[in-house]
């Protein structure tokens, strides 16, 4: 997989005078967050949201679960979800991923995925006294549910001093 730039464009809530967040500028922050909150829906419509351990690769957002939890189980009977970061502080940039998820079943991707996962989060993966040590080992085992989300919309929501919406779109999606 190609990462692909999207097209952004400045959403009409946004202040006089801010200007679209670039691209690049959102793979700072997805790069920088450690916490995402991934938003699903139940059987009977109702939403569920959980926080979890998110990054992005394979040009696209990428999360780990157990087959039997519930986010796994609302994927499998609609795949759409999206995943939310940002700063839960009145400055800086919140971030909004929308898209589709699947699970990873390559060999070679889960092991991409996971060279990612181990950059980002270091010592959590890593180390015999991280908190989710031996995952990495789990999903490239495919023993743990590796899904990516590919991305049809996403959003930048810049705060004080100037507020922005940017929207971005990938139209080879």
């Amino acid at each position: 997989m190609v990462d692909s730039e999207p097209v952004a464009e400045l959403g009409p809530f946004s202040a006089p005078g801010a200007r679209a967040t670039p691209w690049t500028s959102v793979l700072v922050v997805l790069g920088e967050a450690e916490v995402f909150w991934l938003s699903t829906v139940r059987p009977d419509g109702r939403p569920h949201v959980t926080p979890l351990l998110a990054a992005w690769s394979l040009d696209g957002m990428c999360f780990t679960t157990g087959g039997q939890e519930r986010k796994a189980r609302n994927l499998d009977r609609d795949p759409h979800c999206a995943l939310t970061t940002g700063t839960s502080a009145l400055t800086g940039v919140d971030v909004v991923i929308e898209g589709v998820a699947s699970v990873v079943d390559g060999r070679p991707e889960r092991e991409q995925a996971v060279g990612d996962f181990e950059r980002k989060y270091g010592a959590h993966l890593t180390s015999p006294e991280g908190t989710w040590y031996g995952l990495g080992e789990a999903v490239v085992a495919g023993d743990v549910r590796l899904y990516r989300v590919a991305p049809t919309v996403g959003f930048a929501f810049g705060k004080l001093p100037t507020s922005s919406q940017t929207r971005y779109t990938w139209p080879s999606r």
